[in-house]
């Protein structure tokens, strides 16, 4: 199947082809699909896409109208496609539930760690020939209060990676898996409580209208004095110049972001030799408390296999006109 591929990065396009074995042909396009990119995809069946690309109803319209007739996702989330005018459109939506949870549960934590011991402060200071350790107090993890937004795949791992910290786990998910959180020490609460009583949250929670700035002042003004937040689901469950007004006040004591509300043209893309635009972010910057990565955390050689492999078999299910497990709606 002819397939524009949208968003496309170097370091996806060998383990694509691997994985394809020559059965598609793909046009690798590495702008991100808007408006005024859909044109790149005429002649194509159907388009892929990531995380940042615009599946909104006029990028819809102007992809079907081209002839594309099957939307294929590389991530899980699918908040950036309109689900409701893809379906009058007849084009047929697919994604990768799920690539690897450890790859972004691990990340969760390294950001925790990092922030914690000022792994960054102390690497830089090394590097200048400063070996003082001024400045660099951390704090045990062991028998910290971790409380978590989100118990799907993800949410689980981390939950039992903190576990093998010492740590008291407290979860907040609307449809908890009560069997699982029993046999594995997680408490389920709610999210005030949950706000309250942890040291370190992390969010893991998809992004919804129920979610959409999940953290805000007022959730913030309920956490302990000096949280730590982490954020490696998506940037719109937080408001961010309320986290800063937080850091600000020192109610926010650590974070780490992995994702960003408004990453989409600033994730992805190398801008160091240009001017930062976003006022946000650059104060976020300017934190020796803020850790920042650009939506890597999904990034491992297996995590790449599995959304290259789970891809290629959705595209060959869509070809193929059999009914494919991974369609959205």
């Amino acid at each position: 199947m002819k397939t524009a591929f949208f968003s496309t990065h170097k370091f996806e396009k060998q383990i694509f082809q691997k994985e394809a074995e020559g059965k598609h042909e793909f046009i690798w396009i590495e702008l991100s699909l808007s408006e005024s990119t859909v044109i790149m995809a005429q002649g194509c069946m159907a388009a892929c896409i990531f995380v940042n690309d615009d599946a909104s109803e006029k990028v819809l319209v102007k992809l079907h109208d081209l002839g594309v007739r099957y939307l294929v996702l590389r991530s899980a989330g699918y908040n950036h496609v309109d689900l409701k005018v893809a379906k009058e459109l007849g084009i047929q939506v697919v994604r990768v539930p799920e690539y690897s949870p450890y790859a972004v549960a691990e990340h969760t934590v390294a950001l925790m760690l990092a922030l914690n011991r000022k792994l960054i402060k102390a690497n830089s200071r090394v590097k200048e020939g400063n070996f003082s350790l001024d400045g660099l107090m951390g704090f045990d993890i062991h028998g910290k209060t971790v409380g978590i937004v989100g118990m799907g795949k993800i949410g689980k791992v981390v939950a039992t990676i903190m576990n093998g910290f010492g740590c008291k786990v407290l979860a907040y998910d609307p449809c908890p898996d009560d069997e699982w959180n029993r046999t594995h020490d997680v408490k389920v609460t709610d999210m005030d409580t949950l706000c309250r009583l942890s040291d370190i949250i992390t969010l893991h929670a998809p992004l919804t209208e129920e979610t959409k700035y999940i953290i805000n002042d007022d959730r913030i003004s309920q956490m302990k004095k000096g949280v730590m937040l982490i954020n490696t689901s998506r940037g719109g469950l937080v408001h961010t110049k309320d986290v800063i007004k937080g850091l600000k006040n020192g109610s926010i004591g650590y974070l780490g972001l992995d994702v960003y509300e408004e990453e989409k043209g600033l994730f992805f893309e190398d801008h160091s030799t240009e001017i930062l635009q976003d006022d946000v972010i650059a104060r976020l910057m300017t934190f020796p408390n803020v850790l920042i990565t650009s939506h890597q955390a999904f990034m491992t050689d297996t995590a790449l296999r599995n959304i290259a492999s789970i891809t290629i078999s959705n595209l060959d299910c869509l070809e193929g006109g059999k009914e494919c497990v991974n369609a959205i709606g």
